[in-house]
């Protein structure tokens, strides 16, 4: 046992004293030592129902590799077969079904309604009252044109298992008007309601590139948050996980831009492409690589799951009123000039860097049942760190904020990581 103590050696000690002795003092100012003393606990894991958190894509059948990804904080494992129901089950977790009796279709020519509805009850007595199947996966990214038929066998599926939802996902805003097939792609995301009758909107947006967050990523979630609000539809939001084709590796910082994005634009769900890496082409660094080992981004999205523990409770119980970028402002979003909370915002950094960098910021604000204010505001830079200050409009108002690790409110709003961000509560 005393061995373990032979790792630190007097040279290091004295490097680390005499480090912390040319550290400023205002670099720990308000760092109070009682901020340290707080237990490492792991918060509780929300239900697929308060705030889904789902590895897109085929659902595995190893119990070990369900396991893990429960451990990473998930808690819908993707697209299920119908003979891994038991196993998604006993990890703790739920799925959408993936089964031709479902979404093996002709969507240009459908069998007759009795072969569908023969093929639901088939499908249901092979569930039976399993828990852990929350709805069949039917489609992703078609064109409108198939949007009535996949209608017409959610609905008849629906008939045979009231309690379960279709799964439809959609293209994101960029792709030309002939693959989505809609007048417009308002109107093509708006189908999904009118047509599917989807319990959520879901869509995927992959912008990371270039060493950037293309401004198409804000405009998909400006247009798929006025649809949610008009239908009062919560929307899931498909953000990128690993690396293919000329998209950007993996970090906390693309994660965290995503993740903390879609929450400040109102988002109900998040959906990781991809937790298994497809085993081709150049797909990378998703979270399990193709001999089934764990990779760094498994790390990085535990610690943006874990954080998502503790804030999407309380997101789930706020209404979007409104987003507002600063000072770019992307297509179809709005200058910071409009916010009904927030005057202006400083982006600083310490006098040490060489230059200071020019900082970018979205805010996104909300309001509880009872009528209180909120606000996130998420660092849009994926390289700089930035000590943020907020200043409101309101003369005498204050915020407090939750501090993403605790979920204790109180915490200064000051200095974000890249791609981070922080929710306070105004008062």
């Amino acid at each position: 046992m005393k061995a373990r103590h032979t790792m630190w050696h007097w040279p290091v000690i004295l490097l680390l004293v005499a480090a912390s002795a040319l550290q400023p003092a205002s670099s720990a100012q308000g760092l109070h030592p009682d901020v340290w003393n707080v237990p490492f606990s792991a918060p509780a894991v929300p239900s697929p129902q308060v705030f889904p958190i789902i590895a897109w894509g085929g659902s595995p059948s190893e119990p070990d590799q369900l396991r893990m990804m429960k451990e990473a904080g998930f808690n819908i494992s993707g697209f299920c077969l119908v003979s891994d129901i038991g196993r998604v089950h006993a990890a703790g977790l739920s799925c959408f079904v993936d089964d031709v009796k479902a979404n093996g279709y002709n969507w240009k020519q459908l069998p007759p309604d009795d072969q569908i509805r023969k093929n639901s009850a088939a499908l249901k007595a092979q569930l039976g009252s399993n828990p852990a199947a929350l709805g069949f996966y039917l489609s992703d990214e078609p064109n409108a044109s198939n949007l009535p038929a996949i209608g017409h066998v959610a609905a008849l599926l629906r008939q045979a298992m009231p309690d379960k939802v279709p799964y439809v996902n959609l293209y994101p805003n960029f792709v030309p008007p002939e693959l989505h097939g809609a007048a417009s792609y308002a109107a093509y995301v708006r189908l999904l309601v009118d047509v599917i009758h989807q319990p959520f909107l879901s869509y995927d947006n992959y912008s990371l590139v270039d060493g950037g967050m293309r401004d198409q990523f804000y405009t998909n979630l400006e247009i798929v948050r006025r649809i949610s609000l008009e239908t009062q539809t919560p929307f899931w939001n498909i953000v990128l996980a690993n690396a293919h084709f000329n998209y950007m590796d993996p970090s906390d910082a693309t994660l965290s831009l995503q993740v903390f994005s879609t929450l400040a634009y109102g988002g109900g769900g998040i959906q990781y492409f991809t937790y298994l890496t497809y085993p081709g082409s150049n797909f990378r660094l998703a979270a399990i690589d193709p001999f089934g080992n764990k990779t760094a981004t498994w790390d990085m999205l535990r610690r943006i799951n874990l954080k998502l523990h503790v804030l999407a409770p309380i997101m789930a119980q706020l209404r979007s009123t409104g987003v507002y970028h600063f000072p770019d402002v992307p297509e179809q979003g709005h200058p910071l000039s409009e916010s009904r909370l927030v005057e202006s915002v400083q982006m600083k950094q310490q006098e040490i860097v060489r230059a200071q960098a020019r900082g970018s910021c979205l805010i996104g604000e909300f309001e509880d049942n009872q009528g209180r204010s909120y606000l996130m505001v998420v660092n849009k830079s994926l390289v700089e760190s930035f000590d943020f200050g907020i200043h409101l409009k309101q003369e005498g108002q204050k915020f407090a904020c939750i501090n993403s690790y605790t979920g204790r409110e109180g915490g200064p709003a000051d200095w974000l990581a890249p791609g981070d961000g922080f929710l306070c509560r105004v008062y």
